[in-house]
């Protein structure tokens, strides 16, 4: 545990649901509950990375960490990775898992079969995906699919036999509903862990073009050659981007009571 941060990018700028990380549920902002999920995940050190001095003082009422960075970033991973710096200049810790913000009905297991995959070695990040039962999710836009090869859960090589698969090798994520034929098609999850060295080359590269064109950040890894393998998971939490998807959130909190 002392080798892994989950770090939770969060700030203020969402503009479907302004001041999305302080919306009230249930009387505690959204990121309070994003925070307590990582934390009862038990994987190691929580720290939100935010550049928003109203975030940093609600995580740390409720007794949690939080690391003030740049206004400047454009993305998760590049917040999280000057978190990264400044926590750890000596390279202690060796995994990062970047979890977002906007996930307060979180599964803690989730965080925690995110970092199966770099256990077996040779992986550059993980994530996770699950199966798309509801038919308008697999030509939905919105819904990122996943495309990989199964492989063996605990080594991460190749299967004869896909059926006995909870791992995938990916080769693509995409908007489009792919890949066509029989058999199933994935939902990716945007939790990632990645090793701190993936993590210092991924902040390094610019964007790519595939990345662009999709507007996918995950496809500049692939673009780049490095390895990303998916848990399979049964069930996709639910993210905060509008009013009614936070009304979706109170209520399924009020049932987990």
């Amino acid at each position: 545990m002392n080798e892994t941060l989950v770090a939770i990018p969060s700030r203020l700028k969402a503009t479907r649901l302004p001041d999305k990380p302080l919306a009230d549920i249930h009387g505690v902002p959204m990121i309070v509950h994003v925070w307590r999920r990582a934390v009862e995940a038990r994987v190691g050190r929580v720290v939100v990375a935010t550049d928003s001095p109203e975030i940093a003082a609600v995580i740390e009422a409720a007794g949690g960490e939080a690391a003030m960075t740049r206004d400047t970033h454009t993305t998760g991973s590049d917040r999280i990775h000057e978190a990264l710096s400044r926590l750890d200049p000596d390279g202690r810790i060796k995994v990062i898992v970047n979890l977002q913000g906007d996930l307060p009905t979180l599964e803690p297991r989730l965080v925690q079969d995110c970092l199966k995959p770099l256990a077996s070695g040779g992986v550059d990040i993980a994530t996770l995906v699950a199966e798309i039962r509801d038919l308008g999710e697999r030509t939905n836009p919105n819904v990122v699919k996943a495309v990989g090869t199964p492989v063996d859960e605990a080594t991460g090589l190749p299967l004869r036999d896909a059926g006995q698969s909870r791992r995938l090798r990916a080769l693509y994520f995409t908007r489009a509903t792919a890949p066509t034929g029989d058999g199933p098609l994935y939902h990716h999850i945007g939790i990632y862990a990645y090793t701190r060295s993936a993590l210092d080359r991924f902040v390094s590269l610019p964007p790519a073009t595939l990345e662009c064109r999709e507007r996918l950040e995950q496809l500049r890894a692939l673009e780049n050659g490095m390895r990303i393998d998916a848990m399979i998971v049964e069930t996709v939490p639910l993210g905060v981007d509008t009013p009614d998807d936070l009304e979706k959130a109170r209520h399924m909190l009020v049932q987990k009571g």
